[in-house]
């Protein structure tokens, strides 16, 4: 039996996967790190040191992350990311590739073009934005406003009591450590990785929920560069595929693992 690596997006943790573990084989061998800015503690980190300098910091977590994995001894790695998870996924595929036997890549943006400098600046100034809300507002004011956005409409289907386990794990982060990601790891920071698809040799699942219209567009997208890839769009859901269909990603990791 393969080991299932699993990160988690922004303002996720750990127990944001739970509810794909209990639909898995018993005994599945599993390990799920915490990003950067994540950990449930206040942080005393900032990006006045040169390891959190934004130009390299991307690079810097996807280092970090290689070590731990490779520190674990896992065989017959299968590496699962969830948007900004997954997008560290990329970085872990295509530069520490022989770690990894294969991947699932749910709700991925392989990155802005590195020529598209406007775009980036613009995505830049916009996460200062919400990390400066973070920090003079707190959690309070931040987590209501990103909720919102059109991106996680799809969720208000949800169980009330779904929302409200979500809306709790979310409240132990502090705000500097969310501040810290996103000034750390934003997509404007992030290297751009669509020139290395093609070099990705592992089998690759891009999974994408079907109301998510951006990011099913950039996993066809990626899907014509990967040499093996395949596309799941996830009929009735948005972004979190991981929250909204649990199930539906419980059966396509069990299906990869298929022979």
């Amino acid at each position: 039996m393969s080991a299932l690596v699993f990160l988690h997006g922004f303002v996720g943790h750990a127990d944001s996967w739970q509810p794909v573990l209990q639909l898995l084989s018993p005994g599945q061998r599993t390990l799920l790190p915490l990003l950067l800015g994540h950990q449930r503690a206040p942080q005393p980190l900032t990006l006045d040191s040169a390891q959190l300098d934004p130009a390299t910091s991307f690079q810097h977590e996807v280092a970090r992350l290689a070590e731990l994995i490779a520190a674990a001894q896992l065989t017959d790695v299968h590496l699962v990311g969830y948007s900004l998870g997954a997008r560290l996924a990329l970085g872990l595929l295509t530069q520490h590739p022989t770690l990894f036997a294969r991947a699932t890549l749910i709700g991925v943006n392989p990155g802005l073009s590195h020529d598209d400098i406007a775009g980036r600046a613009e995505r830049i100034a916009t996460d200062e934005a919400w990390a400066q809300l973070l920090l003079t507002q707190g959690l309070a004011a931040f987590l209501p406003k990103w909720q919102a956005q059109p991106l996680f409409a799809s969720q208000a289907q949800l169980p009330m009591l779904v929302l409200q386990q979500q809306q709790s794990a979310r409240q132990q982060h502090s705000p500097q450590g969310l501040a810290l990601a996103l000034r750390a790891l934003g997509l404007g920071h992030m290297p751009d990785f669509w020139p290395l698809l093609p070099q990705v040799r592992q089998r690759v699942q891009l999974v994408v929920g079907a109301l998510d219209d951006k990011f099913v567009r950039l996993a066809e997208k990626a899907l014509t560069l990967l040499p093996s890839a395949t596309l799941h769009v996830v009929p009735g859901v948005g972004h979190n595929v991981v929250l909204e269909a649990p199930a539906a990603v419980a059966a396509l990791l069990a299906t990869t693992e298929q022979p």
